[in-house]
């Protein structure tokens, strides 16, 4: 099985990165492809490699802690590695570590792909398992106090507040204020009165991923 494999970024897409591996292209999905973006030195993939009846996956990770928090969310009933991806897509690997130890499930909810039921079985299966690994405390007293950041009822809420709701969100997923100025700074442009608190989010990680 494959652990991890270095090389250069050839070519990066909305869910995968190439890597050019000694004249080899690795497909490698991983959370946050735009993050390889621009890297022209060798870098390292630790990998998730995946074999079903009809095909061979390879899931990449930039650390060894989303490596370990990435298997470990397989071993919930429920997530396979298209939903663990998208959790780590949504959410830092301590924000989400938090959120379980703290039984959260209005954060993990908020995560893609995750209800109720499986947010209630990740906490289950996974929170006695997730007690060694390293978390910021601040982050997780601000998980705990998460905001409400479900599409607006009813309707838009206006380009301010869904963005002030947004970010909020953001930030609780690890973001620093810098980073959600810089986002913020491209989105505005594109941004109307009738965009959602989901959507400006789900905006908003695409920037962040870019850089």
């Amino acid at each position: 099985m494959i652990d991890f494999l270095r090389g250069l970024i050839n070519h990066v897409e909305n869910e995968y990165v190439v890597l050019d591996v000694r004249d080899v292209g690795y497909r490698v999905f991983t959370p946050n492809p735009y993050a390889f973006a621009g890297k022209e030195e060798a870098v390292t993939i630790y990998i998730h490699h995946h074999v079903r009846e009809d095909a061979i996956l390879l899931y990449g990770f930039e650390s060894r802690e989303e490596q370990t928090l990435f298997r470990k969310l397989l071993e919930v009933s429920g997530i396979g590695p298209r939903v663990a991806l998208g959790i780590l897509a949504g959410g830092r690997p301590d924000a989400v570590i938090g959120a379980i130890q703290q039984e959260n499930i209005a954060f993990l909810t908020r995560l893609p792909g995750i209800g109720k039921k499986t947010a209630q079985r990740m906490i289950l299966d996974l929170k006695d398992k997730l007690a060694g690994f390293a978390t910021d405390a601040g982050l997780l007293a601000a998980v705990g106090l998460a905001p409400d950041l479900s599409p607006a009822k009813g309707g838009a809420q206006g380009t301010g507040t869904a963005w002030e709701e947004a970010r909020e969100g953001l930030a609780v997923l690890g973001y620093t204020a810098a980073e959600l100025d810089k986002a913020w700074s491209v989105l505005s442009a594109s941004a109307t009165a009738e965009e959602t608190v989901d959507s400006l989010m789900k905006r908003a990680l695409q920037q962040l991923f870019k850089g």
